[in-house]
């Protein structure tokens, strides 16, 4: 099975997070709301299980909550993959939520990457600023050595922009991460 589990103290948080690639029980408990819903809907749409405690110092803000869940999530996503071999890849993926559309392409090369264009027209929802998202998706990105292209193609509501954002994200990885019948990566260098 295609599975990590990662723990990690810091001065400002602490996580517990299990990660199933081919699926199994979601529960998330970040302490902010909007970010639980966030992340739900990845591991919904991902297809992956995802057991996540986090407990922050939200008494300042909730930078370091969103931006240590991308760096333990990001490393347990390369862990999980292992050699990454029988794997396809690539993928791409539009998500439409409501009057809003939002696009995400990555390639799990080992090769760690962010394009972020995305705007957000109120700056928060709930308890969570919509500026988290890019912050969010910079930590999972290098952390798990991953090219990610993301971009709000449009929208008026910052709820639906970054749901969209994050279920593109997640339909992507679950087509890179899909495995084939090869026992090879997918790279004429031989190795990612």
């Amino acid at each position: 099975m295609r599975c990590a589990m990662i723990e990690r103290k810091t001065k400002e948080t602490d996580i517990k997070l299990i990660l199933n690639l081919d699926g199994g029980k979601i529960s998330i408990d970040t302490g902010i709301g909007f970010f639980n819903h966030m992340l739900n809907s990845f591991a919904t749409h991902g297809g992956f299980g995802l057991e996540l405690t986090v407990k922050g110092d939200l008494e300042v803000d909730e930078h370091h909550t969103v931006e240590d869940t991308g760096i333990v999530l990001g490393k347990a996503f390369c862990k999980a993959l292992g050699d990454k071999s029988s794997i396809d890849r690539f993928g791409s993926f539009y998500v439409p939520m409501d009057e809003a559309l939002a696009f995400a392409s990555v390639d799990i090369s080992g090769r760690p990457f962010l394009v972020f264009d995305a705007d957000f027209p109120q700056e928060s929802c709930g308890g969570y600023n919509c500026s988290m998202t890019v912050e969010f998706m910079r930590a999972f990105a290098y952390n798990a050595g991953i090219t990610l292209h993301m971009k709000s193609i449009y929208g008026d509501n910052s709820h639906h922009i970054t749901e969209a954002l994050f279920k593109a994200v997640a339909h992507s990885l679950k087509l890179a991460a899909a495995q084939n019948t090869s026992d090879k990566p997918l790279s004429t260098k031989g190795v990612l």
